[in-house]
């Protein structure tokens, strides 16, 4: 199969890798979850695991490309605080700034 079309995701997190397994017909993810997440990869998508947190997903229908590089974006959506989860390899986090209390002394008395 000559893949045309290609989708980079990166995962970011303490802990969380992504592997291949069955040639690329299986992606198993850990995400901090209790279990890891796996995904069965549709036959005109191939997956690579460059590294334990960069995945290819490559293939020759881009529909179906993409579409698989959006279920398994779902399964770990960036947090808003923190910018961990899974992105796409060019999306850039946009993070909260979080919340200050000012005025808050501990102990008044």
């Amino acid at each position: 199969m000559e893949a045309k079309f290609f989708r980079f995701l990166k995962v970011v997190g303490f802990g969380y890798k992504a592997r291949t397994e069955s040639q690329g017909r299986q992606l198993f993810l850990k995400l901090g979850y209790s279990h890891e997440v796996e995904f069965a990869v549709p036959p005109a998508v191939r997956v690579f695991c460059f590294k334990p947190n960069v995945i290819c997903c490559a293939g020759i229908d881009k529909e179906r490309v993409h579409q698989f590089a959006g279920a398994v974006r779902s399964s770990k959506p960036p947090e808003i605080y923190n910018g961990k989860g899974i992105l796409y390899l060019d999306e850039v986090a946009r993070l909260k700034q979080g919340h200050h209390n000012r005025s808050f002394v501990p102990f008044r008395s």
